[in-house]
């Protein structure tokens, strides 16, 4: 168990009829604006065995992604993008982080490691994100330009 003190929170409860409306109307456009391309591998594989999985999955993902950027103080404004944040499991099953290109370089200098937890439900899906601050010393140097 880490001993890093906390540098954001956030949280997302989503209603599943949302994104299968929005999913209804934009079908994969809408797939591949919010999922990674590792994401969009594994919604494909749920989808297929059944569509009911592909839309918890997109529920699950886009709920962990809001709360995400609530944590870290963002909102969806750049370098946030939907793509740039992955919410992949592990060989074990449990959920992890997996930031990219200029949101991972932004991430990097500011926080500590990030906490993931989601659960869905017939109809509501619920994300909770923990950022940890960065462990003393590693904080960036200031500038000092003269």
């Amino acid at each position: 168990m880490s001993s890093a003190a906390i540098a954001g929170i956030g949280t997302d409860l989503l209603r599943v009829e949302r994104i299968e409306r929005i999913y209804a109307r934009h079908g994969d456009r809408f797939v591949r604006r919010i999922l990674g391309a590792d994401e969009q591998l594994v919604h494909r594989r749920r989808r297929a065995r059944d569509p009911r999985r592909g839309i918890l999955y997109l529920a699950t993902r886009f709920a962990a992604k809001e709360a995400f950027s609530k944590a870290i103080g963002l909102g969806i404004h750049m370098p946030m993008a939907w793509s740039r944040v992955q919410i992949l499991n592990r060989p074990g099953g449990a959920p992890e982080i997996r930031l990219s290109g200029p949101l991972a370089d932004w991430y990097a200098v500011r926080f500590g490691r990030a906490h993931v937890s989601m659960t869905d439900e017939a109809d509501m899906v619920a994300a909770f994100v923990v950022i940890e601050a960065l462990p003393a010393g590693l904080h960036p140097k200031e500038s000092t330009a003269s």
